[in-house]
């Protein structure tokens, strides 16, 4: 027999809210979960959410709100949506080879990678080496070939600390490598460390507080806003706040 209204997880999550007498709007109040999410969220509409880590955190928070237990209320949706889209680096679902997978091709992107970033610096210098005549090689032009060298095999790399003013869920990709997926308590930080860039989806924008090599950014989003935004070498200084 076809699943019905009344049981589907939204459903029930909606029912629990209304026996005890609690509105969606006062709960995007507390939360600052936007009374959108929080709809689709009761329809089962997990297209309109933003999916992972993120839904997740929703869910957890939802449930907290209503006076049920949160991590069963995760367990619940995600047996009711099992979608890749949904159970992405959930703590609730087995493992088994996904992080063998991940960890040898997170190592052939590491070896692409490194190999791609050699083959300029090793042509330039076999060419400066074999090819160009020492005797039309100033000191100046040895200088600047040292100087370029070292630019291209020893750069400071972006440093990046998160901090939280409230709970917030983050997922943190590094150069596109490595993936980390965690909660922040309120006023908790994290530090990470990336050559080029990192990629760093929120639960809730302005719940973070970020600093780039030392000086503050501005705030990221709005309240209760889910996010994800990539910041490099090349536009970091837009994200600075203005002194």
């Amino acid at each position: 027999m076809a699943e019905t209204a009344r049981e589907t997880f939204g459903a029930r999550m909606r029912q629990a809210r209304e026996t005890r007498g609690i509105s969606l709007r006062d709960i995007a109040t507390r939360t600052r979960i936007s009374l959108s999410t929080l709809e689709a969220l009761e329809r089962d509409n997990i297209s309109r959410m933003p999916g992972g880590i993120f839904s997740r955190a929703f869910v957890r928070a939802y449930a907290t709100e209503i006076g049920l237990d949160p991590e069963a209320a995760i367990r619940e949706f995600l047996a009711q949506h099992p979608h890749d889209f949904v159970t992405a680096g959930s703590p609730h679902v087995p493992p088994e080879d996904h992080v063998a997978v991940e960890s040898a091709q997170s190592i052939a992107r590491t070896a692409v990678t490194l190999g791609a970033m050699s083959v300029p610096i090793v042509t330039a210098i076999l060419y400066y080496s074999l090819w160009v005549p020492a005797a039309s090689r100033t000191p100046e032009t040895a200088a600047a070939d040292q100087a370029v060298f070292a630019d291209a095999g020893a750069r400071e790399p972006l440093r990046f600390v998160i901090a939280a003013i409230r709970d917030v869920s983050i997922d943190v990709r590094i150069d596109g490598l490595r993936r980390e997926q965690r909660g922040l308590s309120t006023g908790e930080a994290m530090t990470v460390e990336a050559d080029r860039e990192v990629t760093l989806g929120m639960s809730d924008a302005e719940a973070v507080r970020l600093e780039i090599n030392g000086e503050p950014a501005v705030v990221l989003g709005a309240p209760g806003e889910a996010r994800v935004i990539d910041i490099g070498r090349g536009n970091f200084g837009a994200f600075l706040a203005v002194p």
